[in-house]
């Protein structure tokens, strides 16, 4: 659990809002007759969970919470907590109430507690024993247990926009935290802080102290560059954050957008995600949302994976990029991924059906006694190449159609093809 703050406080520990109105953003939640503006004026806290990326102001709305009821304060963070820190937490809350006082927990990182940790909680939730607050950085309908879910309110809290972050900057400025900056360098840190206030905070200090050791009486644009290096992407490899900017890829190459898959390849490549997991999502991209209309797609995919391999970064990644282009302008079919889906759940439900005589092996006498095989006719001594009437399907078993090709690139002939033997299989009877 939280203890006393050192005596050399960080600069987002400084600057953290003391006040309502002190507070930068989120105003879709605390402006005037918002939700959880209208919370902390009603006089009665109420449990809730805080969803949004880091740096967003969860910490410091709980902490606002507790001075607006004065309340005693306590934080545990998922992380490094367990069931001590829950048990300490209780005992904490009954004193303060035996004296009268209300207490809120804050539970950081909440989604990092396993199902056991969280439903600790419920009982004195319930009983009102403390208000229960808790800050995810995860999509809360999953990570969080639906019965703890249900008793608190959903708050989602939003990215910093560039005017918030530069309001940030110009606060420390004028508290002279760090030197002047030049406006390019101010530009670069609010890109690189990405909507995350705490993130534009550290580096800001981090700045200020590379400056005061070289005695620079001004942050440059230069300067930033040469002190902070490759800290200067912009890209959070873990969490929802990777999913979503993986699943925009996805769906501009689905969408046969050649520029919005680029900036989405590049947004992941410039972030530090690993080019073999997306030379393996190009891979899946090329089988699922291409497959038949253009199958020379996967093999693209396949060879961007090995030359990636063969080069590294970043000579590699243009290989990447081509196939990104590639698959985003390829015809496009599902056609092969739902034949396969409809298949699946099939079988699934489906009793195990004998394999047909005609289509079981023979390799001994006695199974060709048996009659293994008897009647099978090799489509390579029909004519065509095709054994008009011959069925493969387990004896009683309907034709299911799993597999009914778009009117799109090359599926556009073998729809053609298939229309042609199901033609001669219709008049064989």
């Amino acid at each position: 659990m939280a203890t006393h703050l050192p005596d050399h406080q960080p600069l987002a520990e400084r600057l953290r809002p003391k006040t309502l109105a002190d507070v930068i953003g989120q105003q879709h939640l605390l402006g005037e007759g918002m939700a959880l503006r209208l919370a902390f004026e009603s006089g009665q806290p109420h449990s809730c969970i805080l969803w949004g990326p880091p740096g967003t102001g969860k910490t410091t709305m709980a902490r606002l919470m507790a001075d607006a009821f004065e309340a005693q304060f306590i934080t545990i963070s998922a992380v490094l907590g367990g069931v001590k820190d829950i048990r300490e937490a209780v005992e904490l809350a009954q004193l303060a109430r035996s004296q009268g006082r209300r207490t809120i927990l804050f539970v950081d990182e909440v989604h990092r507690f396993n199902k056991s940790q969280q439903d600790a909680f419920l009982p004195h939730v319930e009983s009102g024993l403390f208000t229960f607050i808790g800050a995810t950085t995860e999509n809360p309908s999953f990570e969080v247990n639906s019965a703890l879910l249900s008793r608190a309110a959903v708050y989602v809290l939003q990215p910093l926009t560039e005017s918030d972050l530069a309001q940030i900057v110009a606060r420390a400025l004028s508290g002279g935290a760090v030197p002047p900056i030049e406006t390019a360098a101010v530009d670069r840190l609010i890109a690189y802080a990405d909507g995350d206030a705490r993130r534009l905070l550290n580096t800001l200090e981090t700045l200020a102290t590379a400056a005061a050791q070289e005695k620079r009486v001004e942050v440059t644009d230069v300067w930033l560059l040469k002190v902070l290096g490759e800290r200067m992407r912009r890209y959070d490899k873990g969490g929802e954050q990777f999913y979503d900017t993986i699943s925009a890829l996805h769906k501009s190459v689905r969408g046969s957008d050649p520029d919005a898959a680029l900036y989405w390849l590049v947004r992941m490549l410039d972030g530090g995600a690993d080019p073999r997991y997306l030379s393996r999502r190009l891979i899946r991209m090329a089988s699922e949302d291409i497959g038949l209309a253009d199958p020379r797609a996967l093999r693209l995919a396949l060879d961007a994976a090995e030359v990636y391999e063969r080069l590294g970064s970043p000579e590699g990644e243009l290989a990447l990029a081509e196939c990104v282009v590639y698959l985003a302008v390829a015809a496009k079919s599902n056609a092969v991924y739902k034949a396969f889906n409809e298949a699946r759940a099939f079988v699934k439900k489906d009793g195990t059906r004998p394999v047909p005589m005609h289509l079981r092996n023979a390799p001994t006498q006695l199974m060709k006694s048996l009659d293994y095989g008897k009647g099978y006719r090799y489509a390579h001594d029909e004519q065509g190449g095709f054994a008009a009437g011959e069925t493969y399907l387990p004896d009683g078993m309907a034709a299911p159609g799993f597999y009914r090709p778009v009117e799109r690139g090359l599926e556009i002939r073998i729809a053609d093809k298939l229309r042609q033997l199901r033609g001669l299989n219709n008049q064989a009877g």
